[in-house]
């Protein structure tokens, strides 16, 4: 594992007068897998809006290869190799499967991401490729948004509760996909409500609560009830 790829320092993000975010603390390293987990409403998927830039945040509050990063536009996040699989997937609903996978490659980044090597990991979709892609099952429009985000070639790839109402056999045949995705090096940040697929799937995790990290440190590092203390605030 090399030194922090992203970090994270008192980030804090605002909706409004309202703040959402609290003196966020987190780092990534590159080829690290890392989990966030929190019940509804605690703050991963603004915190991953801040990564992305589509919330604003302060200059310092990000840094990218330990230069500032905040307050950038989410295109500028993109082409230092950022990419989001959004909750609810967010397809083209006027694409096919082969053109919202294209959508991903306008970044321009090389790699070794194409769509040969998708149709690889992902069969079902070189078969549906001239489909609409809101056609498809839930599990494969996931795929497609993952598909679409690995186009861009990143460097860390930020994933917003991608087994969201999946059935359980596929969140394991999309999370069985991780390891091939990270092989190369990439980065990997997921955000999840299930605890125990968070805690398989990653080395490290943190919990969010109210908008504050409650817990943080390695996956298989904590007990039932210090992660129900930290996702909850209340003792088991």
């Amino acid at each position: 594992m090399s030194t922090n790829f992203l970090q994270t320092a008192g980030l804090t993000a605002r909706y409004g007068d309202a703040q959402a975010l609290f003196g966020i603390d987190f780092h990534i390293a590159t080829g690290e897998t890392v989990a966030i987990i929190g019940a509804n409403g605690a703050g991963k998927s603004t915190f991953l809006k801040a990564i992305t830039g589509l919330v604003k945040v302060a200059p310092g509050a990000l840094t990218i290869d330990g230069k500032p990063w905040g307050g950038r536009s989410p295109g500028d996040i993109v082409r230092q190799g950022i990419a989001l699989v959004p909750e609810g997937r967010r397809l083209f609903p006027s694409l096919t499967v082969e053109e919202n996978l294209k959508m991903g490659a306008y970044a321009g980044r090389p790699g070794p991401w194409s769509l040969a090597r998708l149709y690889t990991l992902f069969p079902i979709l070189e078969e549906k490729r001239k489909v609409p892609a809101t056609s498809l099952s839930g599990g494969q429009q996931q795929m497609v948004a993952i598909g679409r985000a690995l186009m861009s070639n990143p460097r860390l790839l930020l994933c917003d509760e991608i087994s969201l109402g999946l059935a359980p056999i596929v969140i394991k045949e999309i999370y069985d996909a991780l390891p091939a995705i990270a092989a190369e090096g990439m980065s990997v940040a997921v955000v999840e409500q299930d605890v125990m697929v968070a805690q398989r799937v990653s080395r490290r995790l943190y919990c969010f609560q109210e908008g504050r990290v409650s817990l943080e440190g390695a996956s298989d590092g904590f007990s039932r009830e210090q992660i129900s203390q930290a996702y909850f605030g209340i003792q088991t």
